[in-house]
């Protein structure tokens, strides 16, 4: 079960407001019940300005009635209709001590995954066309020391992202009829051949 935004905030708030038990308290906020026993008497977050879940769309005031009503029953929070976004659209933004990875990352991704296309690992590494341009055809700077290296492991992208994007394009590839690639195992040969 998710818990609540600031559960010690929403257990003051259950404490003073609510007629519901400590065990119902604890579970829904994610606390042990002596520690909401604690709250109620005043020992721990004296200073902690109650947070009305009401309000703030956590829960109604039908379940707190039904809850109160039963002592054996558990509070259920409310779906989010509006879930929070990732992150806004636009550039992904690489540490400086990361952007020397990239290349390698675009080594990794144009011999393990050759079905994505350029936009798609523009998005998920954070880099330029040109510069895929530049590992593939080892026109890059310094292509000599690249070595391909998991985009995962060096932090420039989750392995749900990569994922996602090898996902839609292998829809991609399916749809217009085009086999999917089929990737070699480790080689020697294709390490100096990159």
């Amino acid at each position: 079960m998710t818990l609540p935004l600031m559960p010690k905030a929403t257990a003051v708030w259950l404490i003073e407001k609510t007629g519901l038990t400590f065990t119902q308290i604890a579970e829904f906020c994610g606390m042990h019940p002596l520690e909401v026993q604690a709250i109620a008497d005043g020992e721990v977050a004296a200073g902690i300005n109650g947070y009305d879940p009401v309000k703030n769309h956590q829960l109604s005031e039908a379940e707190i009635k039904r809850c109160e009503a039963n002592p054996d029953s558990k509070l259920k929070i409310l779906s989010s209709g509006s879930p929070v976004k990732r992150r806004a659209k636009g550039a992904r933004y690489t540490p400086v001590a990361k952007r020397n990875d990239r290349p390698d990352a675009i080594a990794f991704i144009l011999r393990q995954f050759p079905q994505l296309t350029e936009a798609q690992i523009v998005k998920l590494l954070g880099t330029t066309k040109d510069t895929i341009i530049k590992v593939r055809d080892r026109q890059h700077w310094n292509s000599a020391n690249i070595k391909p290296r998991d985009p995962v492991i060096l932090g420039l992208c989750t392995q749900m992202d990569l994922n996602a994007a090898v996902s839609a394009a292998n829809d991609r590839l399916a749809r217009e009829g085009h086999t999917l690639p089929v990737v070699s195992s480790f080689d020697a040969h294709e390490d100096e051949a990159l």
